[in-house]
Order: structure tokens, then sequence, then C-alpha cells
């Protein structure tokens, strides 16, 4: 599968936004946004005006690498959440949220969803007791996710467990860091999804 295996950090100053993609790091003084708070390239310290669908191509581009989706993944799935009941910005974010990398990261069992989509791919969750190796699996209410017996002493997960200490854990997922598992309580209402995400931008995107 493809997947982009440059520099991440240059995407949140693109951004201009924190967008949390190397874990640790993004919490150190060694966090490039912090260093140099303007977009990359010769003309980033420039000013710069967004036309309307200026705004809307950024605002899609700032959620896509937030997830860490490619292009035609991102769009699949908004056509996904188009298909569904509801307000298609809140079901979005709702699939977005729902992906197994995702609850992994949100969980706490890896500092960064790129590092969650590994961990998921070597195989080393359970979902409902069953062992998942496909980061886009779509969780629903009353999951349970855990890690599997042969890699609890995996040196990694012990210390991204140790690290998400210093983070939020979402009131919609349950975490047990002792017994190294997670329960999808609920999946997750608008209000729920604190991250800076102006969903109606994305929508009036795709619907030209």
């Amino acid at each position: 599968m493809a997947r982009y295996s440059g520099a991440v950090c240059r995407f949140c100053r693109r951004e201009n936004q924190k967008l949390f993609l190397k874990g640790d790091r993004c919490f150190t003084e060694k966090c490039s946004f912090e260093r140099r708070g303007y977009p990359p390239g010769q003309h980033g310290q420039g000013r710069i005006k967004f036309s309307e669908f200026g705004l809307q191509l950024r605002e899609k581009q700032k959620v896509r690498r937030m997830y860490g989706l490619l292009e035609k993944q991102f769009r699949l799935l908004f056509e996904k959440a188009d298909r569904m009941r509801g307000l298609t910005g809140e079901n979005f974010l709702k699939l977005l949220e729902s992906r197994l990398d995702n609850l992994v990261f949100r969980a706490g069992f890896a500092n960064s969803r790129s590092e969650a989509r590994i961990y998921v791919r070597h195989g080393h969750f359970l979902v409902n007791g069953n062992r998942v190796n496909i980061p886009s699996y779509l969780l629903k209410k009353g999951d349970v996710i855990s890690v599997r017996e042969a890699s609890q002493n995996t040196t990694q997960i012990k210390a991204a467990v140790e690290a998400s200490k210093r983070r939020e854990i979402p009131q919609w997922i349950d975490v047990s860091p002792s017994e190294l598992k997670a329960t999808v309580r609920d999946l997750p209402a608008r209000d729920d999804i604190t991250s800076p995400i102006e969903e109606r931008l994305i929508v009036e995107l795709y619907s030209k």
C-alpha cells in the first residue's frame, strides 16, 4: 500500500497548527512548529490570503494529514458518511474516530496515529478477542480493544502507556492501563471531538 514516508513536521507548519504527528516530540522544545511556526518554503513568512476554495482545501488537507489517510481513503470514507443518516460532517468525524488505529492512539497505547498503525499491522492488538491487523477497521459501541498476551511486554507499548498520562483520554473510551485494555463506551458525539476541525468546509469542498 502506498504511504507517505517523508518528513511530517512540515505538515504542522503548513497547516499552521500542531497535528501531533510525532508523539512525544510534539511536547518538547524540539518540536518544529514551536521553533519555526510559519509555513515551510522560501515564501513561508510572507502574508497568505486564501480564497474560499483555499480555506476548504486547507481544512481537508489538515484533517487528512491529522488522521494519516491517503486521498482515496479519505474520499471513500467521506462518501460512506454521506450515505448515512444524519449530518454528513458529524458522521464523517465519527467514522474517522472509529478507526482502529485512531482508537489505539486515543486509548494511549501508541504515541501517534502512525505508530498505532504500525502496531496494528504487526498484529499486536485484539478486537473482542480476535486478532485484527487492519488499521481502517471500524469499531462499534461495546467493542473491546486489548493488547495480545505475547505483546504485553513490548517496551514501546509500555512507554506509550506511560507517556499517555500527559494526554486526555476521551470520555467515550474506558481504558484500563493495567490490563492494557480499552472499551468503546459509545461512538463520539460532535461535542466529544475536541480537535479543532471545521467539518463544514470539507463537506462544502466535496459537494462541489
